[in-house]
């Protein structure tokens, strides 16, 4: 069969595919290609789709391949699709952080890196299918074990948890800024000056995430 034909083929499959398509679901489809040669035909057609003028692109994510509007024209999507977001509160995106980078995980552990109750937060993340459940843990009590998702993976454009930024990545971002930053003593001091101090605006520290992209299929919750 032809690189060409194959490449169509390859690019249907993808389309009408409503979750990423792995290039091994990609193999029994086709059959009597091997899966070297599968991906070196996915990867031309990633490059050619970069390359080209178009409203969309072709993306390795969530262990997959995927068709996916570029950033650029979200603007507009939005505008026609009427997509509806939601939010991840601070303590939400903290315990995710902590899942995605110790799993598998147990509650108890989650709790003592945050030091408080993280309950109805793990409760909110497997919702909205960020985390799931990947079993029990053999020890008394018999604990819930907790992962990532592959909607996790989709949300975040992450190909495979591999794909998480390093300590030397965010080593690589530079020192926090302490501008702003008041030494408790001074801010002791400013406390007791009789002239009123006017409050910052704090900014949000939420995180969107677009519940319209496509549900991976989870784990029993």
């Amino acid at each position: 069969m032809e690189d060409a034909q194959l490449k169509a083929i390859l690019e249907a499959l993808i389309f009408v595919s409503g979750s990423p398509l792995s290039l091994e679901r990609m193999k029994e489809i086709v059959g009597a290609v091997n899966k070297k040669d599968l991906q070196r035909l996915l990867d031309e057609m990633v490059e050619e789709y970069r390359k080209g003028e178009r409203g969309f692109s072709l993306v390795e994510v969530a262990e997959g391949f995927q068709f996916r509007t570029r950033t650029e024209h979200a603007e507009w999507v939005r505008k026609l699709m009427k997509i509806k977001t939601s939010t991840l509160s601070q303590p939400a995106l903290e315990t995710l952080a902590i899942i995605a980078y110790r799993q598998p995980v147990v509650r108890g552990d989650i709790e003592k890196v945050r030091g408080v109750d993280s309950g109805g937060v793990l409760r909110t993340l497997l919702e909205k299918k960020l985390v799931k459940i990947i079993g029990k843990k053999d020890v008394p009590g018999k604990p819930l074990v907790y992962g990532t998702s592959k909607r996790f993976l989709e949300v975040f454009g992450l190909k495979d948890l591999s794909q998480l930024p390093t300590l030397k990545d965010l080593d690589s971002l530079g020192p926090a800024s302490m501008e702003g930053v008041l030494p408790l003593e001074e801010e002791e001091e400013k406390r007791k000056a009789p002239e009123a101090i006017e409050p910052q605006a704090q900014e949000s520290q939420e995180a969107k995430i677009d519940e319209s992209a496509p549900e991976a299929a989870e784990g029993p919750c």
